[in-house]
């Protein structure tokens, strides 16, 4: 065996510090980011507000940015800067030319969250056929529940809640609180875990020997089975080893803090990082002005710095720290704007046509597109928002995956989600659609998809099971 010396050539994308900072930088939200310069402004004197610092412009030599070109090439700048191109390869971008169409917009709009559980219920109590003063009993009964989904609050205390010209009692407190708990989610409004567990029991379709094995645990034995003592609860409901096995694994399924799944009562705001507008028959993608940081070199302090050959000082350090911060405020908005553009190019029929003509869309789609690395487009897409005129969207929201069509073309699952949607909102009162339904009538429309996922979907959708739209609609005496 003989020691052998080889050569071997290859490229390799150098990660500076500069570049890590610019790859984390990226993907922040526009409210973080503009955090992010501020906090680089208040410990660095060479980056300046330009809306501020108008006059130490004026004073400035103008000549001193030339001179701040010569010396980019003689420090580890130019090192970042040239692995940044590499890993953003972009056009010219002007963020001067990055101005709304219509002056009154508010970039400020509201995130797009989840329902909350009082939203939700509120909007089953609005389909029940009762009359205005139940339905006032109702909604009050609704405001009383905690975001957990349970009534902590004593019927009398609701009582007292109630307006004065409803002239309720307790028998109305009741008949409305039979009302809510048949809504969804199974299990709202009860008024202790036992009775929650008890609601979700009553309402399964299991083994009935495992339900009702169950359920006598829940009536009786909450206190055994929460220390885990399984030979005394055999012992005490007399069942065979594997029937209290199926009760226990039934148990685990059920869900003792129903409104969890649901979204929050805090109000978030984003600012929107595009503005999506028409323009001569096109949906053009325009950075938001009011996102892009007002910076620039102090050319006042470079001025005085011109000349100086002190690479490694700390003041020239916090230069270069300047110069970088201002090219990655470029670069982060030109690489916004090109996967923007790109993904509106893509969902133009979205734009024209609403959730329906979504089209399936993946990251690497993008990225190949715009000569981007996958990683660059999924942080680009994570928490920046476009505004358009259909509403306030994440950029995610115009990805997804895609199910089969009888003509073999995929079909987007969003699109998909938007059809159940139209399909339930026109639903008859008497006879809604169940999942089984809803996949037959999809099929129709040539989408193939499995009952399983329709399911899924329609959870997705806070739109509740065939039997409790059923159960809602019912008049109840």
């Amino acid at each position: 065996m003989s020691a052998s010396l080889q050569f071997r050539a290859g490229h390799q994308l150098t990660m500076t510090p500069f570049l890590q900072r610019s790859i984390q930088l990226l993907q922040l939200s526009s409210l973080e980011f503009q955090q992010q310069v501020q906090e680089l402004m208040g410990t660095n004197p060479f980056i300046e507000n330009t809306e501020l610092e108008d006059g130490l412009d004026e004073a400035a030599d103008p000549g001193a940015s030339e001179s701040e070109s010569e010396s980019d090439s003689q420090d580890i700048e130019a090192q970042a800067d040239g692995a940044l191109d590499e890993w953003w390869t972009g056009e010219g971008f002007d963020l001067r030319s990055s101005r709304p169409v219509d002056d009154d917009w508010d970039p400020m709009m509201r995130v797009p969250s989840r329902p909350t559980l009082r939203e939700h219920l509120h909007q089953q109590a609005g389909c029940l056929r009762i009359g205005p003063r139940d339905r006032v009993i109702v909604q009050t009964l609704i405001d009383a529940i905690d975001a957990s989904g349970y009534l902590t609050t004593p019927l009398e205390e609701v009582l007292a809640l109630c307006p004065p010209a409803v002239e309720a009692d307790q028998d109305d407190l009741r008949i409305a609180l039979l009302r809510v708990q048949a809504m969804d989610p199974v299990g709202v409004g009860a008024r202790s875990v036992a009775e929650c567990l008890t609601l979700q029991l009553q309402a399964c379709d299991h083994d009935l020997v495992a339900r009702d094995l169950a359920l006598r645990i829940v009536s009786n034995h909450l206190d055994v089975l929460a220390v885990h003592d399984f030979q005394r609860l055999q012992k005490a409901l007399g069942c065979e080893a594997s029937a209290l096995q199926a009760a226990t694994i039934l148990l685990r399924s059920l869900t003792p803090r129903p409104g969890a799944g649901f979204g929050t009562e805090d109000t978030q705001f984003v600012v929107a990082d595009v503005i999506v507008t028409r323009q001569q028959g096109r949906w053009v993608a325009q950075i938001n002005p009011e996102v892009i940081p007002k910076i620039q070199v102090s050319r006042y302090y470079a001025n005085i710095l011109k000349g100086r050959r002190e690479g490694g000082s700390a003041v020239s350090q916090q230069m270069r720290e300047a110069r970088w911060l201002v090219r990655n405020v470029e670069q982060r908005f030109e690489t916004i704007q090109r996967v923007a553009q790109a993904i509106i190019d893509h969902q133009s029929r979205f734009f024209d046509y609403g959730p329906l003509a979504m089209r399936p869309l993946t990251l690497g789609e993008i990225a190949d597109g715009l000569g981007l690395h996958e990683s660059t487009v999924s942080r680009v897409t994570s928490r920046k928002y476009m505004a358009t005129p259909s509403g306030l969207f994440e950029f995610k929201h115009f990805f997804g995956s895609h199910v089969e069509t009888a003509a073999g073309a995929p079909c987007s699952s969003i699109a998909v989600r938007a059809l159940i949607t139209e399909l339930v909102s026109t639903e008859s009162s008497d006879r809604p659609l169940s999942d089984i339904k809803l996949t037959r009538l999809l099929e129709q429309r040539g989408i193939k998809v499995a009952r399983r996922t329709v399911s899924k979907y329609r959870d997705a959708l806070q739109i509740p099971s065939v039997d409790v739209r059923r159960m809602s609609h019912r008049p109840m005496l």
